[in-house]
Order: C-alpha cells, then structure tokens, then sequence
C-alpha cells in the first residue's frame, strides 16, 4: 500500500496533484513561516526595552534559531526522502506557531532560546521540505523552482511586516507574538495536508545550459567530497553579510537616528525602518526566482560572479553613504537583492552536481551553512560596540567579492571536471551492463 502523499508512476494525479500547484502550495508555507526570520528586527527593541535584557543577547537568540533552523535541514530532509512531506510539514507548523507563542510570554533569556529552538524545528521542517520537493518536482527548471519556493521565504514577510510593526505599536510586542505566530501556524497545517510526494513527468530533464550529474548521491558520499566544502564555503561567505543585514538592520538603523523617522514613497508614508524592511523583503524574494531563472540560462557560476560582487559593492555603499536615509534604504535593498539568490542557486547546484534523488537531504545539508554565517551575528554586535559599524561592513563585503571570485575560478573548473568524472563512469557502467548482458545471451543456434 502506499504511504499517505505518495504518488505512484502512471497513477491518475487529482487537480493538486499537478506538479505547479504543489509549488504554489511550497511558495505560500515558506512565506508564512518566513516571519519567523524577517520580522525579527521588529522585536529586539521593545523586547529590550521592558526587558533589560540587551541587545546582544537578545539576538543569541536569533543565532540559535537560525543554527537550529539549519543545521536540522539535513534530518528532516532525510525524513521527507522518506516519509514525503505532509507529515513534516505538519510538524513544522505546531512548532513555528508554539515558538511564537513562548516568546510572547517570555519572562527570562532562557525562555526566549528555548523558543528559538522550536521555531527554528519549525523554520527548518517548512523551509527544507518545500525547496527540497520543488528541486524534485523541476528537474527541468531546478533554478526557477528553487527561486520561487525561497522567494516565498524573502518576500512573504513583505506583506505582514506593516501589520506586525503596527501590532507591536498599537498592543504591544506580545500580543503580536501570539497573534501571528497562531495565525501562521494554523494556514501551514492546513496547506500541508494538501503535499504529496514528487512525481515529475518521465519527459523532463536537466535544463539545456546546464551541466547535471547522472548519478545521485547519498548525503554521505556527498561530504566526503571537496567539491561539497567549496560550495559551503562559498554559501557561509555570502550568506554572512545578508544574515547579519537582516539581524542588525534594526539597531543600525536606530544608531543612525532615523529608524522611526517618517518616510514617503509613491504616496505611503512610514516610520523608516518599516518602509527599509518591507522593500528590502520584496528584494530578497524577487531576486530568488528572477537569478534562479538567469542561472538555467546562463550557468550557476556566471550569475553567482555577479551577484556576489554586487553584494560586497551594496554593502561598501551602505557603509559610505548609509547615514542618508534614502541612501540607507536604497543600499540595504540591493544588500537583499544581491543576497537572496542564495537559496535559490545554491540548491539548485547541489542537485545539479549531486542528482536529485537525495536532493531534499543534500540541499539541507549545504543549508546548514546559514548556520555557520549565523554565528557572526553576535560578534558583528560586539564588534559595531568597541569599534563601529564600518568594520562589520568592510569584512562582509569583502568576504562576499571573494565568494564570486572562487565561483568563476575555482567552482567552475572544479564542477566541470566532476560531471565529466561522472558522465565518464555511467558511460563505464553501460557499457559494462551491456558486455555483461552480451556474454549471458545464448548464441548456440538451437536455442532460436
């Protein structure tokens, strides 16, 4: 019998079945869950303010969220390469929307880690299943699939970062806690009951400017490999200076003297900051499917040259010119801009090099590399206390020009040769298989 969500070659597929429907589901979970992340921001100050806790270690607690957020990707993608990815799904809602509900009545640093832990479970549950099934599904479009499903995390905090700000003003940082962390996890359990298991058309293949390996390898294999540690290397460097815009843009913002300042754009007028959040979040999604697109045509390497020295140039523009805040905000957005494409690139390489039968768990696992580039949080908040931000943005930046300096030549190279390496063994192993079938048939003529 087959598992629940599962479907089966040749079996008739209902409407939700279809596989762009099932993307369409993976895009709206990601973007209710991406608050988790993104509004964060909003938080530190009021929580800061009644707390005393400070800043600092307050936002430990969003280092351990996004550790635990990560680095659990490769055990739930394992579970939905099992399982599928309804019953993870499912479990990914109670604990987004349970963290949300802990830190709204949070009376100790304690409780606040303790919630980013099982908010990050649940970050983690959404996030790796609905990327891990879209590069499933779109062997023939990995790119595209994997930038619309993480544009979902980028920019679905754009549409609920106004109501959230006006919550925390209007009845208090709690009530807002509760309110949509509820909300949120209840949309998720519901949208999950509608996954199924990947089952991509028989014609599909890998797109045509794109080299793909024809083996798929286990988690395993794939971290014995110094292909894989290059590519991780290079996700930490970039990953580093957008985890730390997303995590700072607040209190940078508010040392700068003009976080609450009254901002008008195309006839909205909004405290700075909440205007900077909810265009810089429309950035980080847009960029996901719109570079996942460029890379099916161009190549992964190509576009991760240019887009990661755009990055490291945002990020110098942000420090020079960041005390104007039109500047501000103009550069923190192409900050996200040239950061977010990350998650979409990113898993699409590693299933490209690695296959996409273990694509869910491979692609969790290179995740937990915002893990790692999570742990600069703290120290960047350290760092702006006993010298300035100017340190933090200089580091950043050039850590991110030299992530598309090794894309083009050393990730290039280095991938090239290994689908040559495994177009070469398949070739082997047919040709084996064939010798092996030839020496087994019967040639004595009585035998026809």
């Amino acid at each position: 019998m087959a598992n629940a969500g599962t479907v089966t070659p040749g079996q008739p597929l209902g409407r939700h079945h279809n596989r762009w429907v099932q993307l369409a589901i993976g895009i709206v979970c990601m973007g209710l869950v991406a608050n988790l992340q993104y509004a964060w921001t909003l938080f530190v100050v009021p929580m800061d303010a009644k707390h005393h806790w400070g800043q600092a270690a307050i936002q430990t607690a969003f280092t351990i969220f996004i550790v635990t957020e990560t680095w659990l990707v490769p055990v739930e993608g394992w579970l939905v390469d099992k399982f599928g990815p309804r019953p993870v799904v499912i479990g990914g809602s109670i604990c987004a929307a349970l963290g949300w509900v802990i830190d709204a009545h949070a009376t100790s640093l304690m409780h606040l880690y303790i919630a980013a832990v099982i908010a990050g479970v649940g970050a983690g549950c959404v996030y790796g299943t609905c990327v891990g099934t879209a590069l499933k599904w779109f062997p023939d479009k990995r790119g595209l699939a994997a930038g619309l499903t993480a544009a979902g995390f980028g920019a679905g905090a754009a549409v609920t970062v106004i109501p959230i700000s006006n919550m925390i003003q209007s009845a208090g940082y709690e009530q807002a806690f509760m309110f949509f962390g509820i909300f949120q996890g209840v949309c998720i359990f519901l949208l999950a009951l509608m996954l199924v298991r990947p089952n991509p058309p028989a014609s599909v293949g890998a797109a045509k400017r794109v080299v793909a390996t024809k083996i798929d390898y286990t988690t395993g294999q794939m971290v014995r490999t110094p292909l894989f540690w290059v590519l991780y290397m290079m996700f930490v460097f970039v990953a580093a200076g957008g985890v730390i815009a997303t995590a700072q843009l607040g209190p940078i913002a508010k040392e700068y003297g003009f976080a609450k300042m009254p901002v008008n754009l195309l006839g909205v007028t909004l405290p700075l900051l909440t205007m900077a959040l909810s265009i810089d979040n429309l950035c980080n999604g847009f960029t996901r499917p719109l570079c996942g697109f460029v890379s099916d045509k161009i190549g992964r390497e190509n576009t991760m040259f240019f887009i990661f020295l755009g990055e490291g140039a945002a990020l110098l523009g942000l420090m020079y010119f960041g005390h104007n805040p039109y500047l501000f905000m103009f550069f923190a957005a192409m900050t996200f801009l040239c950061w977010g494409e990350i998650f979409s690139i990113f898993p699409a390489t590693c299933a490209d090099t690695f296959g996409g039968k273990y694509a869910a768990a491979n692609a969790g696992t290179l995740y937990t590399a915002k893990g790692t580039a999570s742990m600069l949080v703290p120290l960047a908040s350290v760092l702006s206390s006993i010298g300035s931000w100017n340190a933090v943005f200089i580091a950043a930046a050039t850590i991110s020009i030299a992530a598309g300096l090794c894309a083009k030549f050393v990730l290039a190279p280095m991938r090239k040769r290994w689908i040559e390496n495994t177009v070469e063994q398949t070739s082997k192993s047919v040709d084996a298989s064939f010798q092996t079938a030839w020496s087994e048939t019967p040639r004595n003529s009585s035998a026809r």
